[in-house]
């Protein structure tokens, strides 16, 4: 996998609630756990809490839905177990889309699956300009098609309508995170993954691009890696993002980089800090001593290290500090402007 992998399960996010606490690593990839998993090795195979979980809808609405209406086929197991397939989860999503923004269960039970995908399609989302349940369902399901034009239709909407760091946080996020229930239950294969992970990463790196240049002599430096071996970029990438938008100089090093340049690196450029994310790199019972060592080798500047591993480290370097949710990089990136400010300010006062 090429996203940066989130932990889904680490907080609770209502579809279309604005989340109050973020955490942006799905999980750290381990194909051996996840080929134990007793669903995991049928593919395209759902049981309806996973559809509880992937659309928002309550199982006892979908229960409803499939008994009164008809929405949903699902097949029973040998022990009269319901699952479902992909087609039942892209449906269940297109339904969803229509119900949240105002369509009657009645009426969309009739439609037909074309007039169902055109429907989605030519909703306005202008009336529902506070509501993010639609665009991550309709990412799902052109994910599911392997239909790009519309997965870049839908990121440049979200965009135009939140702002890019809105989108991404309450839209992208949020996306991610279903995509890593769906890899966890083996529903969604690399292809489908891969073309909506690309297309997000080129949209951070175009927008990080297209902020004003800032230079290194006047803003407060930092230098943005992973480790060696780790190639899940999105967490870092959208970082990069949040501190160039807020006029902080960034050496963008990316993915698998050897510790022993970085030290190269810090000698030259001397940044006020160094920020990692550690998702499926180092292994876990290397983990510690990654840090210390990162800790030794930079011991006179500020390290932040954030992702699933990181939460494992149980001594940290002085010089260390460990990021639960991407909202407190947030946070810190922006305090440290205001208090540069106010700063700024008071010298200008007293001189």
């Amino acid at each position: 996998m090429d996203c940066c992998g989130f932990l889904p399960n680490t907080i609770s996010w209502p579809c279309g609630g604005r989340p109050l606490r973020v955490s942006f690593e799905r999980r750290a990839v381990n194909h051996n756990i996840i080929s134990k998993k007793g669903r995991a090795s049928i593919v395209g195979h759902f049981s309806i809490s996973d559809l509880e979980q992937l659309s928002g809808i309550k199982a006892h609405t979908i229960r409803i839905w499939e008994q009164r209406y008809g929405i949903l086929r699902p097949v029973r197991t040998a022990t009269n177990i319901r699952t479902y397939c992909d087609d039942d989860l892209r449906r269940l999503l297109n339904v969803a889309t229509l119900c949240d923004r105002g369509y009657r269960i009645s009426q969309v039970a009739k439609l037909t699956e074309q007039e169902l995908a055109k429907a989605v399609i030519s909703c306005d989302d202008e009336s529902h300009a506070h509501r993010y349940c639609h665009h991550v369902n309709g990412l799902l399901a052109a994910m599911l098609e392997m239909n790009e034009s519309r997965q870049v239709c839908i990121l440049n909407q979200i965009v135009e309508q939140y702002g890019f760091e809105q989108a991404v946080l309450q839209v992208v996020y949020p996306f991610l995170q279903r995509i890593g229930v769906m890899w966890q239950a083996g529903t969604v294969n690399p292809a489908q993954e891969h073309l909506i992970t690309h297309l997000i990463r080129q949209k951070l790196m175009a927008a990080a691009d297209a902020l004003p240049c800032v230079q290194p002599a006047t803003a407060r430096r930092w230098v943005l890696f992973l480790p060696e071996g780790e190639m899940h970029e999105l967490a870092l990438l959208f970082m990069n993002y949040v501190l160039r938008s807020r006029g902080h100089h960034v050496l963008y090093l990316g993915q698998n980089l050897p510790m022993a340049e970085l030290g190269q690196v810090c000698t030259s450029y001397r940044p006020y800090a160094v920020v990692t994310v550690l998702t499926a790199v180092p292994e876990r019972h290397e983990v510690q001593d990654f840090v210390q060592r990162l800790g030794q080798l930079c011991p006179d500047i500020q390290l932040y290290l954030y992702g699933p591993l990181a939460q494992l480290v149980t001594e940290l370097p002085q010089n260390a500090t460990r990021l639960a949710l991407i909202t407190d990089f947030i946070q810190l990136a922006s305090n440290l402007v205001v208090a540069e400010t106010c700063v700024a300010q008071l010298e200008l006062t007293e001189g």
